[in-house]
């Protein structure tokens, strides 16, 4: 039951666009109470991963690229400074605000929305939660490209980045 509300969630997050209006690019929320320079190890957990096992690869490549960048080092197993999960999705958006008729065609916007979470391992609380909507092509060739630019749009807000 928990699962299905968590995944109802989920939906509700990346479905529903903000006051009407799709934005894409990245939004990151940070703890503010989280030291980040503190944090230098990982482990995965699985989520709400992709269903395509070479996607779901290059996603989980992705992410330890940055975080390794970051200074950060993945633990196979044992306790970490944090946990790392991603949720990612593809959806069509459709551009409802030109003028016409009902017999006006739509044009049809292919999206990829990717949520990284880094959790406290104790607590399971939020430290940093990511998102990216991205305008995807649906050649394969492509997907590496989109995926490893999405991440990197995620990581380039990460606090230890910001400048304050």
């Amino acid at each position: 039951m928990k699962r299905l509300a968590v995944l109802i969630g989920l939906v509700l997050v990346f479905a529903l666009p903000i006051a009407g209006q799709v934005k894409y690019g990245a939004t990151v929320i940070a703890d503010k109470a989280t030291d980040f320079t503190k944090l230098k190890t990982y482990t995965w957990q699985s989520g709400w991963d992709a269903n395509d096992r070479k996607v779901h690869a290059q996603i989980v490549s992705a992410v330890d690229k940055e975080l390794k960048a970051l200074g950060f080092e993945l633990k196979a197993s044992g306790p970490s400074d944090v946990i790392v999960k991603y949720a990612a999705l593809r959806r069509i958006d459709v551009e409802a605000d030109i003028k016409g008729d009902a017999t006006t065609p739509r044009n049809q916007i292919d999206v990829g929305s990717l949520l990284v979470l880094m959790l406290d391992p104790a607590s399971k609380k939020e430290l940093f939660r990511g998102r990216v909507d991205k305008r995807i092509e649906a050649d394969p060739a492509q997907v590496t490209d989109i995926i490893n630019s999405a991440v990197a749009d995620l990581f380039a807000k990460y606090p230890t980045r910001v400048k304050k």
